[in-house]
């Protein structure tokens, strides 16, 4: 389990394509591999991933196609950055929120507005998704836990989260620009409360 707090930015140094429309992303992350070994969890922009081999202060780690559809990961190239977390510790800080690591799906980036103290941006969110975000509610945006500012349902549904400037500086969001895609994990109470209520009716 991890909580959407990055703990660093990686960077990809290598993609292998492998049979079956998977993948081997290799990525340097010197903080996140100092007390890692092979077999640990890693989440990359949101997405949990198994370390196959961790070496010189980068690891590797097979992605299979489904998770390369449902996630952004199938877009990296050489050269580019990500957010990187290790799972939370049994007496560590909550300091986001409950994440999984499980995509739910992507969103794009529809537009940003910045000002002196902070940032706001307004993420294209998909229909199936919309009725789990919730105004004030916690979201994940590529691995990182944001609070929703604003959601506007509709044929295209969106939300919008605020960035202060830490955020900005530390994460892949500084850098994110209009159209790109994000990964998003709604609030997994939520899925388990409809769930319930589903049954229950």
């Amino acid at each position: 389990m991890f909580t959407g707090i990055v703990e660093e930015l990686g960077r990809v140094v290598a993609v292998e394509r492998l049979p079956d429309e998977a993948a081997r992303l290799v990525v340097a992350g010197p903080q996140v591999t100092d007390d890692a070994r092979v077999g640990d969890s890693i989440a990359v922009n949101g997405v949990c991933l198994t370390a196959v081999t961790v070496a010189d202060g980068a690891f590797s780690a097979d992605v299979m196609g489904e998770t390369l559809r449902r996630s952004s990961l199938g877009r990296l190239a050489i050269g580019d950055s990500v957010n990187l977390e290790r799972p939370m510790t049994a007496d560590g800080r909550f300091g986001g929120h409950i994440v999984q690591g499980h995509v739910d799906g992507m969103g794009r980036i529809r537009a940003r507005r910045p000002s002196e103290h902070w940032e706001v941006v307004e993420i294209d969110l998909p229909p199936d998704l919309a009725r789990y975000v919730v105004e004030k509610g916690s979201i994940t945006v590529d691995g990182v836990s944001l609070t929703v500012v604003e959601v506007v349902d509709g044929d295209q549904p969106w939300f919008s989260v605020s960035l202060i400037p830490t955020t900005l500086a530390a994460t892949t969001l500084g850098t994110r620009r209009v159209g790109d895609a994000v990964n998003l994990e709604v609030d997994v109470i939520a899925k388990y409360v409809e769930r319930l209520m589903a049954a229950r009716a």
